[in-house]
């Protein structure tokens, strides 16, 4: 089945201009199967989706629910979780890649960087946080080892780390406008139709295929030199944005530990 793995919509992410029902025709045109929804520290695409779309139309596609996180220190990470789950948490950015990456596997998920080579304080590999904990990506469930609005050089490289580390690796467009759906894919060997199904694959070892082209209508493309003055806004952003939402994220996590607390009752 193929899957693009990093899709961005109106619904539920800011600077995406892509409705999610135009998102999966135009994928199904292009021969996909499904997609992960993965809006930034959002939910409200998948629930636009379930809401309004799920079991009236495009009944033989699958979507899938993810997030892209924006962590205080190491960039954006794609989540999943099993089936029906739902933390507040994942909603409200900062949290440390260490304690996300316990809390994610606490409940039963997965997770990986996105654009792991990308720009800086935006992706792992670009953040200090690798050299102080190379260990690290031996806790990473997979990478991205293709992302369409990334070099192709840096797409390389997360292959190479992927392939090294033994990880699966996921293709995604990163998609925000429709000319950039679907330049991505990633291909699985077996049905995927939930969340768990997808959680299975990537623990049992199985592997994946990924790839694409790249879309050279970025944001980072079209501002060329300048883009270096937006990056460096991201540390701000991260920063300011963490510290605010503090309190905000403390009763997320004390949800997380009810719910960890009833998954041991059960």
């Amino acid at each position: 089945m193929r899957f693009d793995m990093h899709c961005h919509t109106r619904e539920g992410s800011p600077d995406a201009k892509i409705p999610i029902e135009e998102y999966i025709s135009s994928l199904k045109s292009k021969g996909f199967d499904g997609m992960l929804v993965s809006d930034h520290d959002s939910y409200d695409g998948y629930r636009y989706w379930k809401e309004h779309i799920r079991g009236k139309k495009y009944t033989d596609f699958v979507v899938l629910r993810g997030v892209e996180y924006d962590t205080l220190d190491a960039g954006h990470f794609l989540v999943i979780l099993p089936t029906g789950m739902e933390l507040k948490v994942l909603e409200i950015k900062g949290m440390p890649l260490s304690l996300l990456v316990r809390v994610v596997h606490h409940c039963g998920g997965i997770l990986g960087p996105a654009h792991p080579f990308g720009e800086r304080y935006l992706s792992v590999f670009s953040t200090g946080i690798y050299k102080k904990k190379q260990g690290i990506t031996k806790r990473f469930d997979f990478l991205e080892g293709f992302n369409a609005c990334e070099e192709i050089e840096d797409n390389n490289k997360a292959m190479e780390i992927a392939k090294k580390y033994n990880k699966a690796v996921f293709g995604g467009s990163d998609s925000h406008k429709m000319e950039c759906v679907g330049k991505a894919y990633t291909d699985f060997d077996g049905p995927i139709r939930t969340e768990n199904d997808l959680i299975r694959y990537i623990k049992s070892g199985k592997k994946t295929t990924a790839g694409g082209e790249r879309f050279y209508g970025t944001t980072k493309d079209k501002l060329g030199i300048f883009n270096h003055a937006l990056v460096q806004s991201f540390w701000f952003y991260n920063r300011f944005g963490a510290l605010i939402k503090k309190k905000k994220r403390e009763r997320g996590l004390n949800h997380v530990r009810r719910v960890a607390e009833r998954r041991k009752q059960l």
